[in-house]
């Protein structure tokens, strides 16, 4: 039985080199600062040291992938998986954890930690170094140099995006210069998206079509590092998060149409590591380990302080269609009380020291069908393409075609694939309903049965009110004390 939700966050011995550790440990040591406003530490820049190998060089990234798999945005009971699921309508809260409860009664009157925050601008900052150092390197190979600053620049926009969805208007941050950083006013919605789009469009063309090892230069089966296709995938995102459904159509199709790297694969395999649904993925970095996912949301006895503190909420076990194999396939059940808790089971593995069988999924191919045929859908040319996407995730899922033909009709049909498809992953739910003007109707509903009221201030996440004492340019989100 478990006995503590949460999991110290050590990386794995031996992964990183030494200085690309230090460089991480002082970056983390300063998180009541943050670096968008906190001016560097004397160790961190030393890019004579750092950028002097290719190893080295490769390393600074690579950090970045292991910190993120370590816990924090990507995993873990404050991810954004988990604490998004809990905002909106996918997770019950049976835990008295004031920072889980706040999230799940949608009651955040102050920001009880800035986790996602913290994690997004600290390792904004590691990109941006990535992005100088590199290109001021004359050590390294300029295909190298290629890659790592495509995969920084990756890196950047990913980060960027889930700043601005989860926060709104955010400090656009683009160099390593406290100077610049320490004031630094937030951009619009659509100056993030710009840039987050120059990035995307500049690192498709640097980064590697096949997926590379931890040297950044050797091919390899293991896809945990950000390739081409990944930068494809998020713009394919962005695209339809814009708007631009000509633009998410076709990146999305770029992305599907590379049928020898990316297929649908089964049910039961789509998590596994290396799956040919994977997109990319991060690596296991836990020790004892598999992902945190698994460890946080299976259950081994009802929802409680000595297990998984959730379960899958009514509204989303209510919305499986009858014959909808995820329901047995990506929900386990416990029942041991005599009283059945469902919860999340895509990640299968759980326990300490299980063999590692499964990374954590971040970009995977049945999203790219859902953009598609919502873009399609959205375009209103090519209904019957737009059907024939969303068909292909409902055949994997053992359902009949859909039988919506309407545009309207065939909209709905789409979001709600995405929610049964896309459920506890990175808060596909939660941005759903914002991007599709929703999320009153949908919350009007969902937080009054939760125990809280709504209100529509609150699809976005209060700033940091330590952030705001430091950078008096940073105005506190509307609905927020």
């Amino acid at each position: 039985m478990k006995s503590t939700y949460k999991i110290l966050k050590t990386g794995r011995p031996g992964r990183k080199l030494f200085f690309a550790f230090c460089l991480l440990s002082v970056l983390f040591q300063v998180g009541c600062r943050k670096f968008v406003q906190v001016s560097p530490p004397a160790t961190i820049l030393v890019e004579s040291n750092v950028y002097s190998t290719p190893a080295s060089a490769a390393s600074v990234l690579t950090s970045i992938y292991d910190n993120m798999a370590q816990g924090g945005l990507s995993e873990g009971i404050y991810s954004i998986s988990f604490l998004e699921g809990l905002q909106a309508d996918e997770l019950t809260n049976y835990s008295s954890d004031p920072v889980l409860s706040q999230f799940y009664i949608n009651a955040l009157t102050s920001m009880p930690n800035a986790y996602f925050w913290t994690e997004l601008y600290q390792e904004i900052y590691v990109a941006n170094a990535a992005i100088e150092g590199v290109t001021g390197s004359t050590a390294l190979s300029t295909s190298l140099k290629q890659q790592l600053i495509g995969e920084a620049e990756f890196m950047r926009a990913f980060l960027h995006f889930y700043a601005v969805n989860l926060y709104g208007s955010v400090p656009l941050v683009t160099t390593t210069n406290y100077l610049t950083n320490n004031t630094i006013k937030p951009s619009s919605s659509a100056d993030v998206y710009a840039q987050i789009v120059s990035d995307l469009t500049d690192a498709q063309t640097k980064l590697s079509a096949n997926f590379l090892a931890g040297d950044a230069q050797t091919t390899t089966t293991e896809r945990v590092r950000p390739t081409q296709w990944a930068a494809e995938a998020l713009l394919a995102r962005v695209y339809l998060y814009e708007g631009k459904w000509d633009s998410a159509e076709a990146q999305a199709t770029t992305v599907i149409n590379n049928s020898a790297l990316f297929s649908l694969d089964s049910l039961s395999n789509s998590f596994l590591m290396n799956s040919t649904e994977a997109i990319w993925q991060l690596e296991a970095a836990n020790p004892g380990y598999n992902t945190l996912d698994g460890y946080d949301f299976i259950l081994t006895g009802p929802p409680g302080s000595s297990v998984s503190p959730v379960a899958i909420d009514s509204f989303l076990l209510n919305s499986f269609e009858p014959g909808d194999e995820r329901f047995s396939n990506w929900l386990g059940v416990d029942s041991s009380t005599g009283t059945k808790y469902y919860y999340p089971f895509k990640y299968k593995s759980g326990n300490y020291g299980d063999p590692v069988t499964e990374y954590l999924m971040v970009f995977r191919l049945a999203e790219q069908y859902l953009i598609r045929a919502e873009a399609r859908a959205h375009e209103g040319t090519n209904l019957s393409g737009a059907a024939s996407d969303l068909n292909v995730i409902r055949t994997r899922a053992g359902l009949p075609n859909t039988s919506a033909s309407l545009q309207t009709d065939l909209l709905y049909a789409i979001y709600h694939e995405r929610q049964v498809e896309l459920f506890t992953e990175w808060g596909h739910r939660w941005f759903d309903l914002k991007r599709t003007a929703r999320i009153d109707s949908v919350m009007g509903i969902v937080t009054p049965a939760k125990g809280g009221v709504w209100n529509s201030d609150w699809s976005l996440l209060p700033i940091p009110q330590s952030e705001i004492l430091i950078n008096s340019n940073l105005n506190q989100n509307p609905g927020y004390n």
